[in-house]
């Protein structure tokens, strides 16, 4: 039989294991992919310009779609530079002709207006659009990997809310970053992405997820 001292440091040991486990594993939990065989329309989710618009050109030129939605993205930090008369290409305008450029017609993509500053503003402009264009059931988020999960949650919340049957795929771009999510705490980066992720998905469990029942 263990004394008290003994079974308490074996609950202490197990517990301990147990949380660093969950740790770790808290990059792989964050890489949510779910990419079905063909969608509607892919949703490239602003943010990481690059990798995100790469993954979302090769998903349409390989028939995962034949569409490509952007959310047009806030310009509120360039207005001083706007204001003065300073021209600025918006990261919208960028990824429209860079996929252009990577083979998307520019025909087959379509740009919501809007002044979206985050992945909720986006999630409500593609329900409202959605919700006046009936057709666009199935859809693929495109990403970076540790993004995939917080927004999935966030366009599935926002589709239920309005009554919406979406179905909501996701698609990561891995492919052109160096995120480990197996290895994440060996890389500062890693670490910077996986506990933004982590209190993001908090506050929009807790408080930003409310908004969407308002709106």
């Amino acid at each position: 039989m263990f004394n008290s001292k003994t079974t308490f440091l074996l609950v202490l040991v197990a517990l301990s294991a147990a949380y660093i486990g969950g740790c770790r594993r808290a990059g792989t939990w964050l890489v949510k992919e779910s990419v079905p065989s063909h969608a509607d329309a892919l949703v490239l989710l602003m943010g990481n310009f690059t990798d995100r618009v790469l993954q979302t050109a090769d998903l349409y030129n390989s028939g995962a779609a034949d569409r490509v939605i952007i959310v047009e993205e806030s310009m509120g930090g360039y207005k001083g530079l706007i204001d003065r008369g300073v021209k600025i290409i918006s990261h919208t305008s960028q990824a429209v002709s860079s996929l252009v450029a990577l083979g998307v017609p520019a025909d087959s993509i379509t740009v919501l207006p809007g002044d979206a500053r985050s992945t909720l503003d986006e999630a409500v402009i593609v329900r409202d659009y959605i919700g006046t264009n009936p057709g666009l059931d199935t859809l693929i988020l495109v990403s970076s990997p540790y993004h995939l999960r917080r927004s999935s949650m966030i366009f599935g919340k926002a589709f239920k809310e309005a009554g919406l049957t979406v179905f909501t795929g996701t698609s990561g771009s891995g492919t052109y970053t160096g995120f480990d999510a197996a290895g994440w705490w060996r890389s500062k980066e890693d670490i910077q992405h996986v506990l933004t992720e982590v209190i993001k998905i908090g506050s929009f469990v807790t408080v930003e997820g409310r908004r969407l029942k308002r709106e």
